[in-house]
């Protein structure tokens, strides 16, 4: 059997939403007494049966659609059964009440006009001025559940997107792990053909940037010194296969540097520069310069141009893309990515608030 309930957006916004209501209606209930406080004779209890009456029917009214016929009905998109229902609560209402004044509580000096109550035009009146009144009691309850569940559903998209988006940066960290394992084993593999000695330093190196990728990179954020650490350290392995006439020039920010970054977020940018930037019998260069300006952190790169023939794809296009779709996630609104070729050279410049202001 499906049950309907008063719902809230959290347990917290539950106990604030009972506290509101509690003091509205004590604020109406007590309406008497102060208005009392202020003539000379003093209320009975009969006349203030005879005012509870009228709030309570209201209450009656308001918690049975914010309760049970908004939801049952008009959530539903049973409007026409929500209306019709609405009808009868208020007819029933209406008539209960006024059976109730009549014959349960009468007021001690009736009125003449309260003999005929039920004949004559007066009594048309009574019932559309009260049954207007009663429908906006009806009207502020939908009013109220409608936002209600409007904070209630953009909390729970928010909290979908947040959960969206921790699932894709974890996804992009794991495609971004084997692309970098796939390059490094490459510049390993090649070593070990021209220097075996030095090989062996390499895999030690390796072993410190593979403790780096694999267990740091799970912090949410690291110090921009363990970030340019991890990028002197592949910087020096890709130096090795370099040849030389290619002109590498790096600037790194101190360890003083107190800004924190999400972990490898620049490795995409290095890895275009030594993948695109070097040619093997044609003068070359690589400048790599990041820093910190202001509450801006900036890195520049640029490189000579010599682009992979298409049937050297091996992680073409993941790196760049991955890289923005990280930065959407991580800092929306405060991130600037410019890639693109300027004559001989390729230059990448992203820049980072470090800050939410």
């Amino acid at each position: 059997m499906r049950t309907f309930a008063c719902e809230m957006v959290s347990p917290q916004s539950k106990h604030i939403g009972l506290l509101v209501h509690l003091a509205v209606w004590s604020v109406v209930f007590g309406m008497p007494f102060v208005i009392a406080s202020g003539r000379e004779a003093s209320l009975t209890l009969r006349e203030y049966l005879r005012f509870l009456l009228v709030p309570a029917s209201f209450m009656a009214v308001f918690y049975a659609n914010y309760c049970l016929l908004i939801d049952r009905c008009l959530f539903s998109r049973r409007v026409g059964r929500f209306f019709l229902s609405n009808a009868l609560l208020v007819a029933g209402v209406m008539v209960g009440l006024h059976l109730t004044f009549h014959y349960l509580l009468p007021p001690l000096r009736p009125r003449p006009m309260e003999r005929h109550a039920w004949q004559g035009v007066e009594v048309f009146f009574f019932f559309a001025r009260n049954a207007f009144w009663y429908f906006l009691a009806v009207g502020a309850g939908v009013a109220i559940r409608m936002t209600e569940r409007w904070y209630r559903d953009e909390s729970a998209r928010r909290e979908l997107e947040r959960s969206c988006a921790e699932a894709e940066l974890q996804n992009l960290k794991h495609q971004l792990n084997p692309h970098f394992l796939f390059n490094t084993l490459n510049n390993i593999y090649s070593l070990i053909r021209l220097d075996p000695d030095r090989a062996q330093q390499t895999v030690h190196d390796l072993s410190r940037l593979l403790r780096y990728v694999l267990y740091e990179s799970s912090r949410p954020e690291v110090t921009l010194r363990e970030e340019a650490e991890f990028l002197s350290d592949y910087i020096e392995l890709m130096r090795i296969r370099l040849p030389r006439h290619v002109r590498c020039e790096v600037s790194l920010p101190d360890a003083a540097s107190p800004a924190t970054v999400a972990p490898l977020l620049f490795i995409s940018l290095v890895e275009n520069a030594f993948k695109h930037g070097v040619s093997n019998d044609a003068p070359s260069w690589i400048v790599i310069d990041l820093r910190v300006r202001g509450d801006e952190l900036v890195c520049r790169i640029e490189n000579s141009y010599f682009p992979k023939p298409e049937d050297d794809r091996s992680g073409s296009g993941i790196g760049l893309q991955n890289l923005r779709r990280r930065l959407e996630v991580l800092y929306p609104g405060r991130y600037e990515l410019l890639a693109a070729r300027e004559g001989d050279s390729y230059v990448a410049l992203l820049r980072i608030k470090t800050t939410d202001e």
